[in-house]
């Protein structure tokens, strides 16, 4: 398996949306690492602490804080920017908070994702775009079978609704504008992602950590939920290697799924404990037994298409995502730059090719 290369990105003028995000962190280190150069169109980190207020310094040629939804901002952005390479994962990302703002769940995720490829039609040195989505995308009647690029959309939920609908439109951009002008346009299909650096609210790891740290049990919604766990760089790696395809060849499929290999996933409750003992706590997990809004008991996805045209699989499998998970925070709390951790899991990532 390769890692995304160094000859292509070195000096590729890239347009990454979403930057001051846990995972948008992580991509633009990584894209600094190879070379890019990267431009940033994001609102500000929501959380504090922020992995990208610890690693922002000096990685991004230009950088524009705003709301996807304000076109007039993201047509600058993209004047200024040039890009030859787009990574769109500006996004509204959480279940429950969709639930509780459908309205802008909707307007961000499905019209900013519209807004942001309109801007983009008809600029002459665009090469690739691809537009991050979600595992939730797919009609999931919990079957637990796992879920090909192939399988109906759905989204019972506004978030994944959103999604869905961001996957719509892609589409329709795609063989209307975009294939006539030779730019390879997808979208991209994760699973839940964990790894150092994420302080979101109503996230599993970050909930275990502030909890560690405030010595009073964990809550968990639905402990008995599977979900296909994944370490951060393996989707980021994935996206990667996608784009390149794209720019290239573009003989690619139009969307992708990045997972844990089938059966890889564990439930809520065994990851929860798993972290816990990884990091050297004995936190407690109580059911919360209040009124929570549905979300799917069993979610998996099947990678092997992006094996087949990438050559892309994952690298890690549970057990070590979650020590190289616990191992970053472990080491954070004890000191260690933010950024040099990022860095050294890179490494460390990339020699397992």
């Amino acid at each position: 398996m390769s890692n995304p290369r160094r000859d292509f990105w070195n000096g590729r003028r890239v347009l990454l949306t979403g930057h001051t995000g846990f995972k948008g962190s992580w991509t633009a280190l990584w894209l600094k690492r190879l070379g890019a150069e990267v431009s940033g169109f994001a609102l500000v980190p929501e959380t504090e602490p922020s992995l990208w207020r610890q690693v922002g310094d000096g990685l991004l040629a230009h950088e524009t804080i705003a709301d996807i939804a304000d076109r007039v901002a993201l047509a600058d952005a993209i004047d200024r920017a040039r890009p030859q390479i787009v990574l769109h994962m500006a996004a509204q990302a959480l279940v429950r908070t969709g639930y509780r703002d459908p309205i802008d769940t909707m307007a961000t995720n499905a019209m900013g994702t519209a807004y942001l490829l309109e801007a983009l039609r008809d600029r002459p040195s665009l090469e690739a775009v691809l537009v991050v989505t979600t595992d939730k995308v797919y009609a999931n009647s919990d079957t637990g079978r796992d879920f090909v690029e192939s399988d109906p959309l759905g989204g019972h939920d506004p978030y994944s609704a959103s999604k869905a609908a961001a996957e719509i439109m892609t589409a329709s951009y795609a063989a209307s504008y975009f294939a006539r002008s030779g730019v390879g346009v997808a979208t991209a299909r994760a699973g839940n992602v964990i790894g150092g650096g994420d302080w979101s609210a109503d996230r599993l790891v970050p909930d275990i950590w502030r909890a560690a740290k405030s010595e009073i049990p964990l809550k968990l919604r639905y402990p008995g939920a599977t979900r296909p766990w994944q370490h951060v760089l393996e989707p980021v790696a994935g996206y990667l290697c996608y784009l390149e395809a794209l720019a290239v060849d573009k003989a690619v499929p139009p969307t992708l799924n990045f997972g844990p290999y089938p059966q890889g996933g564990a439930t809520v409750a065994q990851v929860a404990e798993s972290m816990s003992k990884a990091l050297g706590v004995d936190t407690a997990w109580e059911r919360d037994v209040g009124d929570h809004p549905r979300e799917s008991a069993l979610l998996s996805l099947d990678p092997s298409l992006a094996g087949k045209n990438l050559g892309w699989k994952p690298r890690l499998d549970q057990a070590a995502t979650l020590d190289w998970t616990a191992d970053w925070y472990a080491r954070h709390r004890e000191g260690e730059d933010a950024t040099g951790l990022c860095f050294s899991q890179i490494d460390r990532y990339e020699a397992l090719a």
